[in-house]
Protein backbone atom coordinates (compact mmCIF):
# COMPACT_ATOMS: atom_id res chain seq x y z
CA UNK A 1 0.00 0.00 0.00
CA UNK A 2 1.45 3.36 -1.03
CA UNK A 3 1.53 5.98 1.72
CA UNK A 4 1.70 9.75 1.26
CA UNK A 5 5.13 10.35 2.91
CA UNK A 6 4.47 14.02 3.64
CA UNK A 7 6.72 16.54 5.31
CA UNK A 8 4.70 17.10 8.49
CA UNK A 9 6.54 20.26 9.53
CA UNK A 10 4.86 23.63 9.02
CA UNK A 11 7.08 26.35 7.53
CA UNK A 12 8.15 28.42 10.54
CA UNK A 13 10.18 30.80 8.38
CA UNK A 14 6.96 32.63 7.54
CA UNK A 15 6.07 33.28 11.19
CA UNK A 16 8.27 36.38 11.43
CA UNK A 17 6.36 38.00 8.54
CA UNK A 18 3.20 38.37 10.64
CA UNK A 19 2.42 39.83 14.07
CA UNK A 20 -1.07 38.39 14.62
CA UNK A 21 -0.92 34.82 15.95
CA UNK A 22 -4.11 33.60 14.28
CA UNK A 23 -2.93 35.03 10.97
CA UNK A 24 0.45 33.29 11.39
CA UNK A 25 -1.19 29.91 11.87
CA UNK A 26 -3.69 30.44 9.06
CA UNK A 27 -0.93 31.30 6.58
CA UNK A 28 1.50 28.49 7.42
CA UNK A 29 -1.22 25.85 7.78
CA UNK A 30 -2.87 26.75 4.47
CA UNK A 31 0.52 26.75 2.76
CA UNK A 32 1.20 23.26 4.12
CA UNK A 33 -2.19 21.99 2.96
CA UNK A 34 -1.76 23.43 -0.52
CA UNK A 35 1.61 21.68 -0.84
CA UNK A 36 0.60 18.29 0.59
CA UNK A 37 -3.12 17.56 0.34
CA UNK A 38 -5.06 16.21 -2.64
CA UNK A 39 -8.80 16.38 -3.30
CA UNK A 40 -10.47 13.42 -1.53
CA UNK A 41 -13.20 13.37 -4.16
CA UNK A 42 -11.02 12.81 -7.24
CA UNK A 43 -7.42 12.65 -6.06
CA UNK A 44 -6.33 15.77 -7.97
CA UNK A 45 -4.12 18.51 -6.49
CA UNK A 46 -6.02 21.36 -4.83
CA UNK A 47 -5.42 25.08 -5.33
CA UNK A 48 -5.08 27.60 -2.52
CA UNK A 49 -7.45 30.49 -3.31
CA UNK A 50 -6.51 34.15 -2.97
CA UNK A 51 -7.55 35.73 0.33
CA UNK A 52 -9.48 38.65 -1.10
CA UNK A 53 -11.43 36.58 -3.62
CA UNK A 54 -12.25 33.33 -1.84
CA UNK A 55 -15.51 32.03 -0.45
CA UNK A 56 -13.54 28.99 0.69
CA UNK A 57 -9.84 28.23 1.17
CA UNK A 58 -9.14 25.58 -1.47
CA UNK A 59 -10.54 24.48 -4.81
CA UNK A 60 -10.03 21.34 -6.88
CA UNK A 61 -9.67 22.50 -10.47
CA UNK A 62 -10.63 19.06 -11.79
CA UNK A 63 -13.92 18.28 -10.01
CA UNK A 64 -14.51 21.83 -8.60
CA UNK A 65 -15.13 20.68 -5.03
CA UNK A 66 -14.15 23.40 -2.54
CA UNK A 67 -12.79 23.20 0.99
CA UNK A 68 -12.55 25.43 4.03
CA UNK A 69 -9.84 24.83 6.62
CA UNK A 70 -9.61 25.26 10.38
CA UNK A 71 -6.29 24.79 12.20
CA UNK A 72 -5.70 24.50 15.94
CA UNK A 73 -3.11 23.36 18.46
CA UNK A 74 -5.96 21.60 20.29
CA UNK A 75 -7.42 18.36 18.99
CA UNK A 76 -10.75 18.56 17.19
CA UNK A 77 -12.81 16.26 19.37
CA UNK A 78 -15.76 16.44 21.72
CA UNK A 79 -16.99 20.04 21.92
CA UNK A 80 -14.85 22.68 20.16
CA UNK A 81 -15.36 26.46 20.30
CA UNK A 82 -16.32 27.91 16.92
CA UNK A 83 -17.53 31.20 15.43
CA UNK A 84 -20.67 33.35 15.83
CA UNK A 85 -23.73 31.07 16.00
CA UNK A 86 -25.96 32.65 13.34
CA UNK A 87 -23.04 33.01 10.93
CA UNK A 88 -21.97 29.38 11.09
CA UNK A 89 -25.54 28.05 10.86
CA UNK A 90 -26.22 30.26 7.82
CA UNK A 91 -22.97 28.96 6.30
CA UNK A 92 -24.06 25.36 6.79
CA UNK A 93 -27.44 26.05 5.16
CA UNK A 94 -25.87 27.82 2.19
CA UNK A 95 -25.77 26.19 -1.25
CA UNK A 96 -22.12 27.21 -1.48
CA UNK A 97 -21.18 25.31 1.69
CA UNK A 98 -17.72 23.75 1.31
CA UNK A 99 -16.25 20.54 2.67
CA UNK A 100 -14.13 21.11 5.79
CA UNK A 101 -10.45 20.36 6.45
CA UNK A 102 -9.25 20.20 10.07
CA UNK A 103 -5.54 20.48 10.90
CA UNK A 104 -4.23 19.86 14.40
CA UNK A 105 -0.59 20.78 14.97
CA UNK A 106 1.86 20.33 17.83
CA UNK A 107 3.06 23.70 19.10
CA UNK A 108 6.43 22.37 20.33
CA UNK A 109 7.74 21.89 16.78
CA UNK A 110 4.88 23.14 14.56
CA UNK A 111 4.29 19.68 13.10
CA UNK A 112 1.00 18.32 11.79
CA UNK A 113 -0.34 15.65 14.14
CA UNK A 114 -3.83 15.18 12.69
CA UNK A 115 -5.39 16.15 9.40
CA UNK A 116 -8.86 15.07 8.32
CA UNK A 117 -11.71 16.13 6.07
CA UNK A 118 -15.41 16.19 6.94
CA UNK A 119 -17.62 16.02 3.82
CA UNK A 120 -20.15 18.84 3.77
CA UNK A 121 -23.14 16.51 3.97
CA UNK A 122 -21.98 15.54 7.50
CA UNK A 123 -21.59 19.18 8.53
CA UNK A 124 -25.19 20.06 9.42
CA UNK A 125 -26.72 22.63 11.83
CA UNK A 126 -27.55 19.82 14.27
CA UNK A 127 -23.86 19.48 15.18
CA UNK A 128 -23.69 23.18 16.16
CA UNK A 129 -24.52 24.15 19.74
CA UNK A 130 -25.40 27.72 20.70
CA UNK A 131 -23.34 29.26 23.50
CA UNK A 132 -24.68 31.72 26.08
CA UNK A 133 -24.76 35.35 25.00
CA UNK A 134 -21.92 37.51 26.34
CA UNK A 135 -22.83 39.56 29.39
CA UNK A 136 -23.71 43.24 29.48
CA UNK A 137 -20.22 43.99 30.76
CA UNK A 138 -18.47 42.24 27.87
CA UNK A 139 -16.87 44.23 25.04
CA UNK A 140 -19.15 42.45 22.56
CA UNK A 141 -22.19 42.27 24.80
CA UNK A 142 -24.98 40.06 23.51
CA UNK A 143 -22.68 38.24 21.06
CA UNK A 144 -23.57 34.55 20.77
CA UNK A 145 -20.87 32.06 19.90
CA UNK A 146 -21.08 28.37 19.14
CA UNK A 147 -19.54 24.95 19.66
CA UNK A 148 -18.95 22.29 17.02
CA UNK A 149 -20.02 18.94 18.47
CA UNK A 150 -17.50 16.58 16.89
CA UNK A 151 -18.94 13.74 18.96
CA UNK A 152 -22.08 13.91 16.79
CA UNK A 153 -20.16 13.34 13.55
CA UNK A 154 -19.95 9.60 12.76
CA UNK A 155 -16.46 8.14 12.43
CA UNK A 156 -17.04 7.62 8.71
CA UNK A 157 -17.58 11.39 8.39
CA UNK A 158 -14.04 12.12 9.63
CA UNK A 159 -11.69 10.94 6.91
CA UNK A 160 -8.10 11.08 8.13
CA UNK A 161 -5.06 11.76 5.99
CA UNK A 162 -2.95 11.82 9.18
CA UNK A 163 -3.95 10.60 12.66
CA UNK A 164 -1.57 10.97 15.62
CA UNK A 165 1.28 11.37 13.15
CA UNK A 166 0.34 8.24 11.17
CA UNK A 167 -0.29 8.77 7.44
CA UNK A 168 -2.92 6.89 5.44
CA UNK A 169 -2.66 5.78 1.83
CA UNK A 170 -4.26 7.78 -0.97
CA UNK A 171 -6.30 4.75 -2.01
CA UNK A 172 -7.71 4.35 1.50
CA UNK A 173 -8.67 8.03 1.70
CA UNK A 174 -10.44 8.01 -1.68
CA UNK A 175 -12.26 4.78 -0.79
CA UNK A 176 -13.51 6.17 2.53
CA UNK A 177 -14.76 9.30 0.77
CA UNK A 178 -16.71 7.28 -1.79
CA UNK A 179 -18.22 5.09 0.91
CA UNK A 180 -20.56 7.83 2.19
CA UNK A 181 -21.27 9.75 -1.02
CA UNK A 182 -24.81 8.34 -1.02
CA UNK A 183 -25.60 10.89 1.72
CA UNK A 184 -25.54 13.67 -0.90
CA UNK A 185 -28.87 12.34 -2.17
CA UNK A 186 -30.62 12.89 1.17
CA UNK A 187 -31.99 16.41 1.37
CA UNK A 188 -34.26 16.24 4.44
CA UNK A 189 -32.38 17.01 7.65
CA UNK A 190 -34.53 14.69 9.81
CA UNK A 191 -33.87 11.73 7.50
CA UNK A 192 -30.14 12.46 7.49
CA UNK A 193 -30.21 12.91 11.27
CA UNK A 194 -31.60 9.40 11.77
CA UNK A 195 -28.89 7.91 9.55
CA UNK A 196 -26.17 9.76 11.49
CA UNK A 197 -27.63 8.58 14.80
CA UNK A 198 -27.57 4.93 13.68
CA UNK A 199 -24.03 5.36 12.35
CA UNK A 200 -23.00 6.76 15.75
CA UNK A 201 -24.65 3.82 17.52
CA UNK A 202 -22.66 1.42 15.32
CA UNK A 203 -19.45 3.39 16.04
CA UNK A 204 -20.13 3.11 19.78
CA UNK A 205 -20.10 -0.70 19.51
CA UNK A 206 -16.41 -0.63 18.50
CA UNK A 207 -16.62 -3.79 16.45
CA UNK A 208 -16.69 -4.74 12.78
CA UNK A 209 -19.52 -7.26 13.10
CA UNK A 210 -22.60 -6.65 15.23
CA UNK A 211 -26.15 -7.86 15.70
CA UNK A 212 -29.53 -6.18 15.46
CA UNK A 213 -29.87 -6.68 19.21
CA UNK A 214 -26.64 -4.70 19.72
CA UNK A 215 -28.26 -1.69 18.03
CA UNK A 216 -31.58 -2.23 19.83
CA UNK A 217 -29.61 -1.55 23.04
CA UNK A 218 -29.61 2.14 22.02
CA UNK A 219 -33.43 2.26 21.87
CA UNK A 220 -33.83 4.53 24.91
CA UNK A 221 -31.10 6.91 23.73
CA UNK A 222 -32.71 7.18 20.29
CA UNK A 223 -36.14 7.71 21.87
CA UNK A 224 -34.70 10.66 23.80
CA UNK A 225 -33.22 12.18 20.64
CA UNK A 226 -36.41 11.53 18.62
CA UNK A 227 -39.34 11.88 21.09
CA UNK A 228 -41.79 12.24 18.20
CA UNK A 229 -41.11 8.66 17.07
CA UNK A 230 -42.96 5.96 19.02
CA UNK A 231 -41.66 3.04 16.93
CA UNK A 232 -37.92 3.09 17.53
CA UNK A 233 -37.13 -0.57 16.78
CA UNK A 234 -38.82 -0.55 13.35
CA UNK A 235 -36.98 2.70 12.59
CA UNK A 236 -33.67 1.08 13.55
CA UNK A 237 -34.38 -1.83 11.19
CA UNK A 238 -35.32 0.60 8.42
CA UNK A 239 -32.07 2.56 8.76
CA UNK A 240 -29.93 -0.59 8.87
CA UNK A 241 -31.64 -1.81 5.70
CA UNK A 242 -30.98 1.56 4.05
CA UNK A 243 -27.29 1.44 5.01
CA UNK A 244 -27.12 -2.13 3.71
CA UNK A 245 -28.72 -1.15 0.39
CA UNK A 246 -26.20 1.71 0.01
CA UNK A 247 -23.24 -0.63 0.57
CA UNK A 248 -22.28 0.86 3.93
CA UNK A 249 -23.14 -2.41 5.70
CA UNK A 250 -23.25 -6.05 4.70
CA UNK A 251 -26.08 -8.24 6.00
CA UNK A 252 -24.71 -11.66 6.97
CA UNK A 253 -28.09 -13.18 7.88
CA UNK A 254 -29.79 -14.08 11.16
CA UNK A 255 -29.65 -10.48 12.43
CA UNK A 256 -25.90 -10.16 11.91
CA UNK A 257 -24.32 -7.15 10.15
CA UNK A 258 -20.80 -6.25 9.09
CA UNK A 259 -19.25 -2.84 8.43
CA UNK A 260 -17.74 -2.67 4.95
Amino acid sequence: MKFLKMNLLLNQNLLKSYTNNSQKIRVISELWTGENIFCPNCGNKIKNLENNKKVSDFLCEKCFENYEQKASQKKFQGKVISSEYKTIVARLLSKSKPHFFFLHYLIKNYSVNDFFVVPKYFFVPEIIEKRKALSENARRKGWIGSYILFSKIPDSGKIYYIENGKEFSKKEILTKWQKTEFLKEIKKSDARGWIFDIMNCIDALHKKEFTLQDVYAFENDLATIHPENKNIKPKIRQQLQFLRDKGYLEFLGEGLYKLK
